[in-house]
């Protein structure tokens, strides 16, 4: 059985990369921060960009994060979701359907740019998930 992992995911609403950078100085680790181009090609953001993704890895510490859509602005509370990834797509698909049952299906798991899946849904309890199948 494939390692998952959770991690905050975090709408910065267009202040990703200052948020990512802060949380970086402070916590240390890698930090990557990616684009994606108008065909809908990941790469890694220059300076100007917006943030599609930023992922901090720092000492067991990971942090998950984009600018969000400008047209699908956060509500207070709707603006931080649990992230769950791992590489075996039938074990995440597995969980994503667990999380939906009695919940809201806001995105189904559909393939993304950088190759994985993503799917967005909130449970029952009204908690927000960002389920992901990486990349093996």
């Amino acid at each position: 059985m494939s390692a998952i992992q959770t991690s905050p995911y975090i709408n910065f609403q267009g202040h990703a990369r200052e948020a990512m950078e802060f949380y970086q100085q402070v916590l240390g680790g890698t930090l990557s921060l990616y684009t994606v181009d108008a065909q809908g090609v990941a790469r890694p953001a220059d300076p100007g960009d917006s943030i599609s993704y930023a992922r901090l890895d720092a000492d067991g510490v990971l942090i998950i994060g984009s600018d969000g859509h400008p047209s699908y602005p956060p509500t207070v509370g709707d603006n931080v979701a649990i992230a769950v990834s791992g590489t075996d797509k039938d074990r995440i698909s597995a969980i994503f359907n667990g999380l939906a049952e009695g919940g809201n299906v806001k995105m189904p798991l559909s393939p993304q740019p950088w190759g994985g899946e993503t799917g967005w849904l909130s449970d029952k309890f009204g908690m927000n998930w960002m389920v992901n199948v990486d990349k093996a």
